[in-house]
């Protein structure tokens, strides 16, 4: 069992960066695969970037290549989202999620556990 929660959000200027964490409890933490994903209002949630387990897996969508980047700390349970240069279409709720898959994958019916989003909003 993982429980996640993210934080990090804010409004931002377009050009700007923010640094979204998403902290998991329990003690699966090192043994999950862990993704980023967002949705924006009247879109599907979408993958932005996952890393896994052993970090040895790391995958971006394409729209967010050079601009964000994913980490972890094993032994802190938290996950991280670097993301600069953000643009207004980056806007969305951004949901950290956890699954026992041994690489990234994209879909979100791969992922078996979700936290309850951070809000991005780049304004132009």
């Amino acid at each position: 069992q993982v429980q996640l929660v993210e934080s990090g959000g804010g409004l931002v200027q377009a050009g700007g960066s923010l640094r979204l964490s998403c902290a998991a409890s329990g003690r699966a933490f090192g043994s999950v695969t862990m993704g980023w994903f967002r949705q924006a209002p009247g879109k599907d949630r979408e993958f932005v970037a996952g890393i896994s387990r052993s970090t040895g897996n790391i995958n971006y969508a394409e729209s967010v290549k050079g601009r964000f980047t994913i980490s972890r700390d094993n032994a802190k349970n938290t996950m991280y989202l670097q993301v600069n240069n953000l643009k207004p279409e980056d806007t969305a709720v951004y949901y950290c999620a956890a699954g026992y898959q041994p690489v990234v994958v994209h879909s979100t019916t791969a992922y078996d556990y979700w936290g309850q989003g951070t809000q991005v909003t780049v304004s132009s």
